[in-house]
């Protein structure tokens, strides 16, 4: 935390407003946070296993202000991040605005680590067969759970349990 506050001009000896680091969100470009991002999880031991998951977060009552002065209506903020499964530390963060895809916004984050990545497990709401097609290209196996009971989706299930992945 002390060298995140020295990059951005805080004193770290006493923990800013949660606003201050608000306003200096506004400073720099999303590039230069993903490196800040990138120098922090570069601290733990990485394994090349991460999983992949996404959430919403409700802006709609907190950016009551921003929406009346830009003339722009945001109600959901999508946060699509990349974990590495033995740390446990945050190695990407992708966010939007509008509802975009976990099919369209998994592979880019993955895509943007690939180097050093060996499996990403995540669940049956990123999978699709481009994403699939596409991990296979980059050699990163793709441990997601299929959905449904058909021969093909049980097939695929005892794969990847049989990688030792279980977690739906």
């Amino acid at each position: 935390m002390p060298d995140v506050c020295d990059c951005l001009g805080i004193s770290s000896d006493a923990p800013p407003d949660p606003t201050t680091f608000y306003h200096s969100f506004d400073r720099y470009a999303m590039h230069v946070w993903r490196a800040l991002l990138r120098v922090s999880a570069q601290q733990h031991p990485q394994s090349g296993y991460v999983a992949l998951d996404s959430t919403f977060f409700e802006r709609s009552n907190a950016s009551q202000y921003y929406c009346q002065r830009k003339g722009r209506k945001v109600e959901t903020v999508k946060a699509t991040t990349l974990t590495d499964t033995e740390s446990l530390a945050v190695l990407d963060v992708h966010c939007c605005i509008g509802r975009e895809y976990d099919t369209k916004a998994g592979p880019r984050v993955v895509r943007r680590n690939a180097g050093y990545l060996l499996a990403v497990a995540a669940d049956n709401g990123f999978q699709d067969w481009y994403s699939e097609y596409e991990m296979a290209a980059l050699n990163v196996d793709y441990l997601i759970q299929y959905r449904g009971s058909t021969p093909k989706a049980a097939a695929n299930n005892a794969l990847i349990r049989s990688k030792g992945y279980t977690q739906r």
